[in-house]
């Protein structure tokens, strides 16, 4: 799908539009794509013109809600189909999303695209054949493009969040990637099984909460990952950090437990597992 080019509003940034407007002013600076970038309008009475179209000042917005234009009004950027899934403003620029009210990403400390910057820093990807089995927004990927890598094959399962992706300017456009990135509209533990032998250089696996994606938690999944990496290949592992003391699980200490027995060498790193493949 292509991606979104029209502006995104935010609560805030809707209610400088129109503070900008009443004190008279003729022209507002700002950002209408998230923070990606700054610019100048100008202002009229009842619109404000930006890349050859007019768009009307906005009634009230919710907070921690982005909006697009949708060709007739602005609307929240979130779909309800069995789930509620939404784009989540953050203090970073680059957002998160949630699905039925949960976080998806960790924003408390960091932007998500610098906590992705991290994590992909550990597999070190420059000139590298990467797989990114769950591609969420696409953090790993942009930031796997920004540092260098040669391929990076991304698996998606969700439509909504590959939906998501198009209205995020923080996301990557595979299609202004060089063909670089190869993003697919799949499950991959499904998918997986259609990889190569040792075919990958380096893994990473950024799976949802174990208690809706079991499978990718699974001895025969992380058999799977270690037979497409090479040896000496790496691996970013995210878990999150569970309380045990309520859970009664230590979900860190049994990936490592699953990936040791799949051929791995693995160890804790950041708020995950880093393995390598033996």
């Amino acid at each position: 799908m292509p991606h979104y080019a029209g502006p995104l509003l935010t609560r805030p940034v809707a209610e400088s539009l129109a503070a900008a407007r009443d004190a008279g002013a003729g022209v507002w600076n700002g950002s209408l794509d998230l923070g990606r970038s700054c610019i100048e309008v100008q202002l009229q009475p009842d619109a404000w013109p930006w890349q050859g179209e007019r768009y009307p000042y906005p009634d009230k917005l919710k907070d921690r809600t982005i909006y697009y234009w949708d060709g007739e009004a602005f609307a929240p950027v979130s779909r309800f189909c069995g789930s509620l899934i939404k784009l989540v403003p953050t203090e970073w620029g680059a957002p998160t999303f949630e699905i039925d009210g949960i976080k998806m990403l960790p924003t408390a400390k960091a932007s998500p695209l610098e906590d992705a910057r991290r994590k992909v820093a550990l597999v070190e990807p420059r000139g590298k054949v990467l797989l990114d089995t769950c591609g969420g927004l696409g953090y790993f990927a942009a930031c796997c493009l920004e540092a260098g890598v040669a391929r990076i094959d991304s698996f998606e399962k969700n439509a909504d969040v590959l939906w998501l992706r198009t209205l995020n300017p923080w996301s990557p456009d595979p299609q202004a990637s060089d063909g670089r990135l190869q993003l697919a509209h799949a499950d991959v533990s499904q998918a997986i099984t259609q990889i190569a032998d040792a075919s990958v250089d380096a893994l990473l696996h950024d799976p949802p909460r174990f208690g809706i994606a079991g499978e990718l938690y699974a001895q025969a999944f992380y058999d799977q990952l270690a037979r497409v990496l090479h040896r000496g290949g790496r691996l970013f592992h995210y878990t999150g950090s569970p309380n045990k003391l309520t859970s009664g699980r230590d979900v860190p200490r049994e990936v490592a437990r699953r990936l040791e027995k799949a051929g791995f060498k693995a160890q804790p790193a950041l708020d995950g597992v880093l393995a390598t493949r033996r």
